[in-house]
C-alpha cells in the first residue's frame, strides 16, 4: 500500500524506515530525524525493526551509525527496485539522478506495508535539510525475526579440525589447563559414575566462596544453561541485552519466543556502558562485565545503576576472575534488587569439555530456575571440578593467573600499538583475557592468518561491530610475538591490495542535491 494511514501501538506490527542523507551529514541530524518520526508515527523506539535505503548509500557513515544505535539491520536496495515503487511524494530532481522518484518512501515501502509518515525532512537550524525518512507499517510476523548476526557462532566454529594446525587465538580458555592437580580430583570422581550426582556440597562451596547461602546458588551446566533457563523460567516483556557481547543470552531469550531490544555500545565512547542508553521499560536487562568481546570492565558502581524495582539485571561474570583482584564485581553482593550474577568455571580452568557454571541470585529466583532444570544437571565429575576450584588452593592459583594474564595482555597490547601505521587497532583499556582489534579488511586478514597458523574469531557476529573486527585470545608473550610478526605481515600485503583495488574502482557518489532525496 502506498498510501499513508493510521496504526496504533497495540497493532502487532514493526517498523521500516526508509533514510536518505546527504553525504557527510551528521549521524545525530539523522538519528533524530527518525526518533522524531517514529514518535510522530505513535510508536516506541524498540518497534523499529530495520532502516532501508538505496544500495550506493548503503556505507553512508550516518546512516549506518543510526541502524547501530537502533540495533537494526540496514537493508539496501538497487536504484532499479526502488524506481518500480509507486511513492505518494515523488521529485524529479531525485527520479532524475537516482532513478527512484523517492529514496525514503521508496525504499520504506519496498517490502509492502502501509506508509505511516510520508517522507519529512530533517530541520537543522541556519542551513538546509541534509536528511529525509518515511516510515512503514507492517504486519508482525508470529516467529521473532531473525537477527542480522549468526548469534550462534563462537570461536571454536575456528579451530574444527579442517586438516590445519592452528595457534588457537579464537577460545577465551586459559592455555596449559587444566593443571594437573584438578585433572587428579576429576579422575578420582570417576569412581562413583554409579551413583546419581548430588550437589549439595558444591553448592554450599560455591556459597562459601562469595559470603552467599546455599539457596542463593544454583549450579549449572556451564554459563550457557543458565541463560537459557533464564529465558524460559522468567515471565518478563521487555528483555534488552547490552552489546556488543556474548550473543548467547540473546539467541536463548529468542528462542524462547522473546522480542529482544538491543542497547549498542559505542566505539567512539570506548563501548563502555552509559546506563541512561538502557529503556525504562526493560524489565531484563543483560549487561557482561568483564565484557566478551570487548574486554572492557565497566564500573560496578555503572552496573549496578541499572537495576530497578521490578526489574531483573544479569551480570555476566565469566570472565571476572580473570580480572586481578575481581574489582568491579557484583558477586557478592545482595543489596541490588533483582540481581543475577553468571559465573562459569570453564575459562580459567580449561573445562570447556566438562560443562560448570553456577548462578547467584535471589532465593526466589533461584528456585525458578531450579523448577526449569532438568533432574541432575550437573555431571559427578562437573560437581567435583567444581568444589576444587573454589578452593583456597585454585583461588590463589587463579589469582597469580590472573596477574600473569594482565602482563601478557600489555605486552600484546604493545605490539599491537606498533601496528597503528597498518590501520591495527586494539580497543583499550582492556581487562580480560582477550583484546578486540579493529583491522581493516578483517576477512582477508583472517584468512591470511590461517594460512600462517593462527586462528582468531571474527568479529562480526556480535551486534554493534562490522566487518573490520576481530577478537584475539591472550598468550604468552613467545606465542604473541609470533602472531603480531605474522599479523604485521599480513596486513601489509592486504593494505597494498585495498590501496590497488581502490586505485581501479574509485567510489561512486551521487549529485549532492539528489543524496538526501
Amino acid at each position: 500500500m502506498s498510501g499513508a494511514g493510521k496504526m496504533t501501538p497495540a497493532e502487532d506490527v514493526v517498523l521500516v524506515v526508509g533514510v536518505g542523507a546527504c553525504e557527510d551529514a551528521p549521524a545525530q541530524e539523522v538519528l533524530g530525524l527518525i526518533r522524531d518520526a517514529v514518535r510522530e508515527a505513535g510508536f516506541p523506539e524498540r518497534a523499529v525493526a530495520e532502516l532501508a535505503t538505496v544500495d550506493v548509500k548503503g556505507e553512508e557513515p550516518a546512516i549506518v551509525l543510526a541502524a547501530e544505535r537502533l540495533g537494526v539491520p540496514l537493508v539496501t536496495y538497487s536504484a532499479r527496485e526502488l524506481a518500480g515503487v509507486t511513492v505518494p511524494n515523488p521529485t524529479a530532481r531525485a527520479r532524475a539522478a537516482v532513478g527512484t522518484p523517492s529514496v525514503a518512501e521508496a525504499a520504506a515501502l519496498c517490502g509492502g506495508g502501509r506508509l505511516l509518515v510520508p517522507k519529512r525532512k530533517s530541520a537543522p537550524e541556519g542551513r538546509p535539510p541534509m536528511a529525509t525518512c518515511a516510515i512503514v507499517g507492517r504486519p508482525r510476523v508470529t516467529a521473532p525475526p531473525s537477527p542480522a548476526h549468526d548469534l550462534r557462532h563462537h570461536g571454536d566454529a575456528e579451530v574444527r579440525d579442517d586438516g590445519a594446525d592452528l595457534t588457537d587465538l579464537a577460545v577465551n580458555v586459559r592455555s596449559d589447563t587444566p593443571p594437573a592437580w584438578l585433572k587428579e580430583v576429576i579422575a578420582a570422581s570417576l569412581d562413583g559414575l554409579a551413583a546419581y550426582p548430588d550437589g549439595r556440597a558444591a553448592r554450599e562451596a560455591v556459597a562459601a566462596r562469595h559470603g552467599l547461602t546455599p539457596d542463593r546458588v544454583l549450579l549449572t551446566s556451564g554459563a550457557a544453561e543458565a541463560f537459557v533457563l533464564l529465558a524460559r523460567a522468567l515471565k518478563v516483556r521487555h528483555p534488552y541485552v547490552v552489546h556488543p557481547q556474548f550473543t548467547e543470552p540473546e539467541a536463548a531469550l529468542r528462542d524462547a519466543g522473546h522480542e529482544v531490544g538491543r542497547v549498542l555500545l559505542r566505539e567512539e565512547d570506548g563501548f563502555r556502558l552509559d546506563p541512561s542508553a538502557v529503556p525504562e521499560e526493560a524489565d531484563l536487562v543483560v549487561v557482561g562485565n568483564p565484557t566478551n568481546p570487548t574486554s572492557v570492565l565497566h564500573p560496578a558502581a555503572s552496573v549496578a545503576a541499572l537495576a530497578r524495582p521490578g526489574r531483573i539485571l544479569v551480570v555476566d561474570e565469566a570472565f571476572m576472575d580473570a580480572v586481578p583482584g575481581e574489582r568491579e564485581a557484583l558477586a557478592h553482593r545482595t543489596d541490588v534488587p533483582g540481581l543475577v550474577v553468571l559465573r562459569s568455571l570453564t575459562k580459567t580452568w580449561g573445562l570447556a569439555g566438562l560443562r560448570i557454571g553456577y548462578v547467584l541470585a535471589a532465593p526466589d529466583v533461584i528456585a525458578a530456575l531450579a523448577q526449569a532444570q532438568p533432574l541432575w544437571p550437573v555431571s559427578s565429575p562437573a560437581l567435583a571440578a567444581a568444589r576444587a576450584c573454589v578452593g583456597p588452593r585454585a583461588l590463589a592459583e587463579a589469582g597469580h593467573a590472573a596477574h600473569r594474564v594482565a602482563a601478557d595482555r600489555a605486552h600484546l597490547l604493545a605490539g599491537l600499538a606498533e601496528l597503528a601505521p597498518l590501520g591495527v587497532r586494539a580497543v583499550g583499556p582492556a581487562e580480560g583475557p582477550f583484546l578486540l582489534i579493529r583491522v581493516p579488511g578483517a576477512a582477508g586478514v583472517r584468512e591470511r592468518l590461517r594460512g600462517r597458523g593462527f586462528a582468531v574469531r571474527r568479529g562480526d557476529t556480535f551486534p554493534g561491530l562490522g566487518p573490520d573486527w576481530v577478537r584475539v585470545a591472550v598468550r604468552d608473550r613467545g606465542t604473541s610475538d609470533r602472531f603480531l610478526a605474522a599479523l604485521a605481515r599480513v596486513c601489509g600485503s592486504e593494505q597494498d591490495r585495498r590501496s590497488a583495488a581502490e586505485a581501479s574502482h574509485p567510489p561512486t557518489r551521487l549529485p549532492r542535491d539528489a543524496q538526501r532525496e
